[in-house]
């Protein structure tokens, strides 16, 4: 049967192309071999000949397969498949505990970073996001370090993995730059403990133990893994969850101002010498006002006396509530800080994004955590590779000398020769019925070109008749500045 070239095949092509083009561009290559990503010279088990391939070509495999629309074992039982390898060299691949899948991600982030930056004015402040989500593995029971976590979004207790990520943002682009998959710091939650069989030095049995820190142990190692390899950023955002006084000392520590949202609880701060909560305070800011932003009020935490200031912003969801955001950076201005806050929400974009479209937590299923932890790696590239393929195509600084050549062409063209070719157009338009225009506003428009300044008005004496703009109304009622504008 003869094979009919359809546009699906047109969207593989083109996709295939601009994520090769991508991974050169990247040098994804040099990456995973600084990563430690990568197949030794001796021959593994059950592998032919003619399946030794490179840890490359196996991961560019694995980052394309999102985008066939089957699943490992319906691509290789396919006619595609005959080029591919065998399903067992993916899933050694996959779960080979030497691999650092961890600085992978930090460094193909840290050279996308560093490649957005300048594209990004020096004046934006970057910023830091943090947040937690639930991977579901309900159907699983001897999956390796598989727990029982809390899921918010279905308010009950799920058997899988708390996925805490660290996302890195400019308020245009939104990069991945850590996870880490979390089981539980009570043993007792675990339904299954650490392999025994693995090996202590390698880099999966250190996954393994981050994977039992508490969730602010781990956002901290976090923190300290991307600013080690270069990536910078002015503020952390965090949610209700995360913005209390221990874990705020902690991340100031690191050279980080914090911006959150503060829930309503018994948390308690110092202002002009008493301990009042987010309710007292509310009685010193004014909630009549009609704009969304009521006020701030500079405070001090309870036990460390951190100087942070809140602001109390209307809630959209309920009007008639409101909702309150902490900063440690009280030189910020109230708008500033809802600005910076509202970036947070681009980490709930990527859970979405990676759930629903990269196939985040259900690509594959294998029982060790090795295979966790690598699948998620593979999610994340996807994620931060088609994030920077946005970024190329949509901002025009990315052309190289081509921009600053037609930027310059564009800047050199004076003011008068600009008004003469705009105030052209619209008089052609007008006057080949292009532009229709009723009398009260053909009456408008000649009130204004008459009240522009006699330099302006001098660029274009002819305007009025070409244009079409002559009113007899208005010529018997000013006829003097008709004729000083004809």
């Amino acid at each position: 049967m003869i094979h009919q070239f359809d546009e699906t095949d047109k969207l593989e092509i083109e996709a295939g192309r601009r994520f090769s083009s991508a991974l050169t561009k990247l040098e994804v290559s040099k990456l995973l071999n600084q990563s430690n990503i990568r197949k030794g010279s001796r021959k593994l088990s059950g592998e032919k000949d003619n399946e030794r391939r490179s840890a490359y070509t196996v991961f560019t495999f694995l980052l394309m397969l999102v985008f066939q629309g089957q699943n490992l074992f319906r691509y290789l039982t396919s006619k595609k498949g005959e080029c591919a390898c065998s399903k067992n060299t993916y899933y050694r691949f996959l779960n080979d505990c030497h691999f650092n899948w961890s600085r992978f991600i930090s460094l193909l982030s840290a050279k996308v970073i560093a490649l957005t930056e300048k594209l990004t004015d020096s004046k934006r402040e970057k910023c830091f996001v943090l947040d937690d989500s639930v991977i579901a593995r309900e159907r699983s029971k001897k999956v390796e370090l598989l727990a029982r976590v809390f899921d918010h979004v279905v308010g009950k207790t799920v058997r899988g993995f708390n996925m805490l990520m660290l996302g890195w943002t400019d308020h245009y682009s939104f990069i991945p730059v850590g996870f880490n998959m979390l089981s539980s710091a009570n043993s007792s939650q675990r339904v299954m403990e650490i392999d025994s069989r693995v090996d202590k030095r390698t880099n999966g049995y250190r996954n393994r133990v981050s994977a039992t820190l508490h969730k602010n142990d781990a956002a901290i190692v976090l923190i300290q893994n991307a600013l080690s390899v270069g990536i910078t950023a002015s503020y952390l955002l965090i949610d209700t969850w995360f913005t209390n006084e221990p874990f705020i000392k902690r991340v100031l520590v690191e050279g980080l101002d914090v911006i959150g949202m503060v829930k309503d609880n018994k948390q308690q701060y110092w202002y002009k010498g008493r301990l009042y909560g987010l309710r007292d305070l509310s009685s010193f800011i004014q909630f009549e006002k009609k704009s969304d932003i009521f006020g701030s009020v500079g405070v001090k935490t309870k036990y460390h006396s951190i100087p942070v200031r809140l602001v109390f912003v209307r809630n959209r969801n309920k009007r008639n509530e409101y909702i309150v955001i902490l900063t440690t950076d009280c030189s910020l201005c109230d708008s500033e800080v809802v600005r910076y806050y509202g970036s947070r929400w681009s980490i709930e974009c990527c859970f979405k994004v990676c759930k629903s479209m990269l196939k985040l937590g259900q690509e594959f299923q294998g029982v060790g955590y090795d295979m966790t932890v690598s699948t998620t790696a593979i999610v994340f590239s996807r994620f931060i590779i088609l994030e920077w393929i946005r970024r190329e195509d949509n901002d025009p600084r990315t052309m190289g000398e081509l921009f600053f050549l037609v930027y310059d062409e564009v800047k050199d063209i004076e003011l008068t020769d600009a008004l003469k070719r705009l105030m052209s157009i619209f008089a052609i338009g007008i006057k080949n019925g292009m532009i229709r225009i009723e009398e009260p506003v053909r009456i408008i428009l000649l009130e204004w070109f008459v009240s522009q300044p006699m330099f302006i008005r001098a660029l274009f004496p002819d305007f009025i008749s070409e244009a079409g703009l002559e009113s007899n109304i208005f010529v018997a009622s000013e006829p003097i500045l008709c004729q000083e504008a004809i």
